[in-house]
């Protein structure tokens, strides 16, 4: 299964060739690495001569944007949603439009509960899902350990007019927060993960997301509700597949409710194909 992010109208996934990627950001249209694209000399549009920015990878690693006419932050839309776009030092733009998905799945699901829902979203980032969930009417607490990236977030709720809606933002190692919610007795009835590949923990040790993803896991599961609604983990590790993402929510989650699993993708425009963004593994009941 693919799951694809089809609806947008102020983002799109212009063509990807080389190892690139050809994007329109609303009016602003980039040009960005992408490890997936992996097929040769088949650019379709002529966009590639014409982009406001290019993402150039430097001999000694990391990179630097190119800028023609980018400018330096501007915002799109998706449906009522509203996202700063700020294109980082490290290729990123402050947002994954392939998120968008996940973002509709789980909204629909708060809609059509008839009841208050509370989301914990871990490893929030700027706060994509943070937004959509708020939106479709949950209380929703956002944790990621950068201060900078939670002040995006806040920027996006604000866009989205969701300045006096019910988030609760923490800066704080999400394991470390997970705890001292089992042990307030706090619950879920939606938990939405998405952890990076490699990190470092609050005494600077590093870690990798297959090392510790099951306790990561199993400790969350843990904060759900007696009726809780969905389960989202998400990754962009590539030794981490979608079946062993849904193994890992079999093994710790409800056996009554409904498990799938499968690539993120975004439809690529000139190409009629799908490029494939992350996994993803979903449990909600039923």
């Amino acid at each position: 299964m693919i799951f694809t992010a089809d609806k947008w109208r102020d983002y799109e996934l212009i063509d990807c060739s080389d190892g690139q990627r050809l994007e329109r950001w609303g009016d602003v249209v980039m040009i960005r690495p992408d490890p997936q694209v992996i097929w040769q000399n088949r650019r379709e549009s002529r966009l590639w001569e014409r982009a406001d920015g290019v993402y150039k990878r430097s001999s000694s690693g990391g990179g630097s944007w190119v800028k023609n006419d980018m400018p330096e932050k501007w915002s799109v839309g998706y449906g009522e949603l509203k996202f700063r776009i700020h294109p980082m030092s490290f290729k990123h733009t402050g947002l994954f439009p392939e998120q968008a998905v996940n973002w509709d799945w789980f909204s629909k699901l708060i809609r059509e509960a008839k009841r208050p829902v509370s989301v914990l979203n871990l490893f929030a980032y700027t706060g994509g899902a943070t937004v959509a969930a708020a939106k479709a009417g949950a209380d929703v607490v956002h944790v990621d350990a950068a201060k900078g990236i939670v002040a995006q977030a806040k920027e996006n709720a604000a866009l989205s007019g969701l300045s006096e809606a019910r988030i609760r933002y923490i800066v704080d190692d999400c394991k470390k927060f997970v705890l001292r919610e089992i042990r307030r007795g706090n619950k879920y009835d939606g938990i939405i993960m998405d952890p990076p590949s490699y990190g470092r923990g609050p005494s600077g040790e590093t870690w990798k997301l297959e090392e510790c993803i099951d306790e990561l896991v199993g400790l969350s599961a843990r904060l759900l509700s007696e009726k809780p609604l969905f389960f989202l983990l998400n990754s962009y590790t590539t030794g981490l597949s979608a079946s062993a993402m849904e193994c890992l929510l079999r093994l710790n989650l409800p056996s009554d409710g409904k498990f799938e699993c499968g690539e993120v993708g975004l439809p690529v425009t000139t190409k009629k194909i799908v490029l494939p963004c992350g996994s993803a593994a979903r449990w909600y009941s039923v």
